[in-house]
């Protein structure tokens, strides 16, 4: 199987780049992935990925909550629960950065569909872009959605879109800058980007280390700090308009991460670990475990 390797930053190109972690793939394989650091962007990413024809099979997991909507097990009952929150912080950030309360929305990476129906159902015209075959047949059964093959972006109208959504993609992405090049074409002329990616500095990550589940190896190819997500827009002339913290991913990732940790025997940890991170994230939204980026084209 042919794999990535990255001589330098796949964020800024930079050759200022050292090892500083290798993590595991909980989830599906049990391999071992090394993390690299840009000291140029602050970006980090996964060496040695599968290529994007090979990476398939590291998703194929009804652990992987995404694409199979799985309520086995408690972190993901937890996750459900919370995600009825999540829809309407996601419609209300979208309604905040377009200005509108209906109009044309593209979600790439949907997954099984659920924002995309949460958003049809606010009679939003709804396109949805996923790469793997299971969630798309998922998204059809569960809520009559159709999503597109993820190749699709490419073959779809310029300046057709008032928002476009990535719900924790952009760090799935193997074209990431031609992915950004496209978005900015697809987009309206006022019309707002939002994208949402696990923050490698937030304290949940710093106190977890390697056994972090937001680095979730090798299907996250990048990790991002604020600065990384600011220093990879801007050669996109994309802005940042504002910030949103992400709240409940502390915990989820926390929860996960104890488990990876301790088997399963440490939920109280997780869940204060969580709520630390949830604190810290309400105060300083750089330090969420997840950040909301509102973008716009300049």
């Amino acid at each position: 199987m042919s794999s990535i390797y990255y001589k330098a930053c796949p964020v800024c190109g930079s050759g200022n780049i050292h090892k500083v972690l290798a993590a595991k793939d909980h989830t599906v394989s049990g391999e071992t992935f090394d993390i690299f650091h840009c000291g140029h962007c602050s970006g980090r990413f996964t060496q040695h990925v599968p290529g994007s024809a090979e990476i398939g099979r590291y998703y194929q997991s009804q652990e992987y909550i995404s694409h199979s909507e799985t309520k086995k097990g408690l972190i993901n009952r937890l996750y459900h629960s919370v995600r009825k929150i999540t829809m309407r912080s996601k419609q209300n950030w979208v309604k905040a950065a377009t200005g509108l309360k209906q109009g044309s929305l593209l979600d790439i990476g949907c997954g099984t569909g659920a924002f995309l129906h949460y958003m049809k159902q606010l009679n939003w015209e709804v396109t949805g872009l996923e790469p793997d075959d299971t969630a798309r047949s998922n998204a059809k059964t569960l809520y009559g959605i159709e999503p597109l093959p993820s190749s699709e972006l490419f073959h779809l109208p310029a300046q057709q879109y008032d928002a476009i959504t990535m719900w924790h993609v952009l760090e799935h992405v193997h074209s990431l800058h031609d992915y950004l090049r496209q978005i900015r074409t697809l987009l309206k002329p006022e019309g707002a980007l939002i994208i949402a990616v696990p923050n490698y500095t937030s304290p949940d990550a710093e106190h977890y280390k390697e056994l972090w589940a937001a680095y979730d190896v090798p299907r996250h190819l990048y990790h991002f700090s604020p600065s990384s997500m600011e220093e990879l827009l801007k050669q996109h002339k994309i802005r940042i308009v504002r910030k949103h913290p992400m709240v409940f991913d502390g915990f989820y990732v926390s929860l996960l991460s104890e488990k990876y940790k301790t088997g399963g025997n440490g939920l109280f940890k997780g869940f204060w670990n969580g709520f630390r991170s949830y604190r810290k994230g309400l105060k300083h939204v750089d330090r969420c475990s997840s950040v909301v980026y509102e973008c716009k084209a300049d």
